[in-house]
């Protein structure tokens, strides 16, 4: 592809995003149409500076008319004071409409990322998202509260302060626009070489973002280890990209500033030598010639300026890109199945089911087992034999390849997957808590959970005893990921969380495998009561938490190899009966 056809289409693509970005503003037409119309009134107002002074040097002042000048001045003044209050209201709803795109912009973003399958938040670093999240956002706004309406009221300043000056004076105009083309280019190369500069910014606070987000939450590994010097020199390498990317950014503007300020210098050098001459053939006046020296001071102000407000717009469209990028993706959103209003029973069949995470490297191998409602399934095997799997594709995290997964008769598909997963709850090993109360970790801030629902749980679960010694009991803040709590308090809490919600299925997914075994009794009794009534799958390491299942699945490699009751499973004298038998001489 040759340079003019990539620069085409990089053209109609920039000016197609910038038509988005422009759309972002349509539900405040109001606030956008007052903002320009303000924009225009400063750019009228702007211009008409010189042209009074023009006229009161050349009628008012050199005819010594007292009552002209006191008027003019008068008028000036006036002209100053709507000039200044334009100007504070012009700002005002610019920030205030950047504000209001800014809350909307966010809140349709992170709506998109909740519809996105568990597997894009797998292979996407979190850091990455933070940084669309916020930062590019941040910088999104920064076109209407500092870039677009701006631009534009200058360029209109622009456009009247010419018109003004050809009126004037053609002459002297050209003259005065004479180092345009050099003006032209050098904007040209300053705008080329920032836009790519910005470019590198965003990629390099991403990369910064990603790593400190990692690092923060691994810090007990960093520390453990004794990584801290190694990290932190990996950080100053990303962060030393970072600076740099940003240095390259200021070289050009510290390159770019004293060139305008030169041809600016050269085209007022111009127009003395010419109107000079001018003045004394009596071809202009005086007046003409102050005025145009007051054109020029405001011609290259503008354009100075121009060059922030590049700055605002080039970043707003470098973060743009990437925020359009991420809304653009609908390849990762989760399916919507055609069953949006039901309740469950509970009646669960998988049918010959292969999976895998790579389809050319199958983690289930022809899968078949039914669960009818109310009864209890267990799943014992080997770690990597495919447990969790299992418990993915039941909440639709995963589609499979092969087979079919059923749910009161239903494929799965069918079903909306908020829906489903309303009315199923999983409680896994490694359990998450937010920053905010336990309160708020059981309830998850929905409004038809009340505080009573949570203590009455809390007390039939066996964890009201540990929250009621806490300082502030159920409003005891628990800090990111319950770093305060011990590993069977946050369990219990997790309990309470599943069981609040009142799901039909219950998936336990390695409850006690982290537990001491005098806190283990008490889980084992959370247990049971939980799963009176329900459907519930159980995967544990630790076979006293599955047998008094209805059935118990034994898993290798991907595959049943044994089915049964506890007992049974015993006389087989296989996989199962060898992990019991070692377990129980392990904890004897």
């Amino acid at each position: 592809m040759n340079k003019k056809a990539s620069a085409k289409i990089n053209g109609a693509v920039d000016w197609t995003q910038f038509k988005r970005i422009a759309q972002l503003s349509y539900p405040y037409k109001s606030k956008m149409a007052l903002a320009i119309f303000l924009t225009l009134g400063m750019a009228i107002m702007g211009p008409l500076r010189p042209y009074l002074v023009q006229y009161t040097l050349d009628h008012a002042i050199s005819e010594l008319d007292m009552n002209g000048l006191i008027m003019l001045s008068g008028l000036l003044f006036l002209l100053l004071f709507f000039q200044t209050l334009f100007q504070y209201y012009s700002t005002l709803l610019g920030n205030l409409l950047a504000q209001n795109i800014l809350f909307d912009l966010r809140n349709k973003v992170y709506k998109h990322l909740n519809a996105f399958k568990i597997q894009y938040f797998n292979k996407t670093p979190v850091g990455t998202l933070v940084t669309r999240s916020i930062s590019d956002i941040e910088t999104i706004s920064d076109i209407f509260s500092e870039g677009l309406i701006n631009i534009i009221g200058e360029a209109l300043q622009i456009t009247f302060m010419l018109f003004l000056m050809f009126y004037t004076d053609w002459k002297l105009s050209l003259v005065c626009l004479s180092v345009l083309p050099l003006l032209f280019y050098a904007s040209y190369v300053f705008k080329e070489k920032v836009k790519a500069s910005f470019e590198e910014v965003r990629n390099e606070v991403a990369k910064l973002n990603t790593f400190v987000q990692e690092h923060l939450s691994g810090m007990q590994i960093v520390q453990l280890f004794n990584r801290q010097q190694t990290e932190l020199e990996n950080f100053k390498t990303i962060n030393q990209r970072h600076a740099q990317a940003n240095i390259k950014s200021v070289l050009y503007y510290s390159v770019f500033f004293p060139v305008v300020e030169v041809i600016s210098a050269v085209s007022t050098g111009l127009l003395i030598w010419f109107g000079a001459k001018e003045v004394l053939l009596a071809h202009t006046s005086i007046g003409t010639l102050v005025a145009f020296i007051m054109y020029i001071s405001m011609f290259f102000r503008p354009i100075r300026q121009l060059a922030d407000r590049f700055n605002s717009l080039q970043m707003g469209m470098v973060a743009s890109k990437r925020i359009f990028e991420l809304l653009d993706d609908n390849s990762e959103k989760e399916a919507i199945g055609k069953l949006q209003s039901f309740k469950l029973n509970g009646h669960i069949q998988f049918k010959d089911v292969w999976f895998g995470y790579n389809k050319h490297k199958p983690i289930l191998k022809g899968i078949s087992f039914e669960i009818k409602k109310g009864q209890s399934i267990a799943i014992v095997g080997a770690t990597g034999a495919g447990k969790s799997t299992i418990f993915q594709l039941i909440a639709q995290y995963f589609q499979i390849q092969k087979g079919l997964i059923q749910i009161d008769g239903h494929p799965i598909e069918n079903y909306h997957p908020q829906q489903l997963r309303q009315q199923l709850c999983a409680v896994q090993q490694d359990v998450f808590l937010f920053s905010g109360s336990i309160f708020d970790n059981i309830r998850l801030y929905r409004t038809d959970i009340h505080d009573e629902q949570i203590i009455a749980m809390s007390k039939k679960l066996g964890a009201h005893e540990f929250i009621s010694k806490l300082p502030n009991q159920y409003h005891e803040i628990v800090y990111e990921r319950g770093a305060t709590l011990s590993v069977g308090q946050r369990q219990l809490i997790s309990f309470v969380r599943a069981m609040v919600a009142n799901p039909q299925i219950l998936l336990l997914d390695e409850a006690t495998a982290s537990i001491d075994h005098e806190t283990e009794k008490v889980i084992q009794e959370a247990i049971s009561i939980m799963m009176e009534g329900r459907t519930s799958i159980v995967i544990a390491h630790r076979l006293s938490t599955v047998q008094h299942a209805d059935e118990i699945l034994v898993l290798d490699k991907g595959e049943i190899i044994e089915r049964g009751t506890h007992e049974n499973l015993l006389l087989l004298k296989g996989m199962y009966e060898n992990l019991y038998t070692t377990q129980f001489q392990d904890r004897t």
